[in-house]
């Protein structure tokens, strides 16, 4: 190979990284909505009357301490809301039930326990008021 095919090829790769990377850091932390209607009503002991989080965990996963806080919190907080932490490693057939591919990750359920609302990553208080608040049907003004 020629320098030139060399340099090109090694630009070629430190671009495709780049894009990959931005887009994966793009992607972490956000909430999706995507849930297919599936139900992790089983999964739960106490759910809350309103919403559960359901936080995925592992043993080893680093930012998974601060989600915990977090989510505890904003369940503290938010009346009818539950927060519940299911540990992957003794449990790796929830990964693939609920596509898990990072820790940690956050379901949001509604009443009923149906997946709502997905966090990839460690969320921000924002993110999981606003995956919370989309539950809540709207409400409108008294009418005559």
């Amino acid at each position: 190979m020629t320098p030139l095919a060399i340099t090109l090829s090694l630009l070629g790769l430190v671009a495709l990284a780049t894009v990959l990377g931005v887009g994966w850091r793009a992607s972490t932390g956000r909430a999706s909505s995507r849930s297919g209607g599936i139900s992790a009503a089983d999964l739960v002991e106490q759910p809350g009357g309103s919403a559960t989080l359901l936080q995925f965990s592992t043993e080893f996963c680093t930012p998974c301490g601060a989600t915990r806080r977090l989510l505890a919190d904003v369940a503290g907080t938010a009346p009818g809301v539950a927060h519940v932490e299911l540990d992957l490693t003794a449990r790796p057939d929830l990964a693939s039930r609920f596509g898990i591919l990072q820790t940690p990750t956050t379901l949001v359920l509604d009443a009923a326990g149906i997946v709502r609302g997905r966090i990839g990553g460690a969320p921000k208080r924002e993110t999981v008021l606003a995956s919370l608040a989309l539950l809540s049907p709207p409400t409108s003004g008294a009418r005559s």
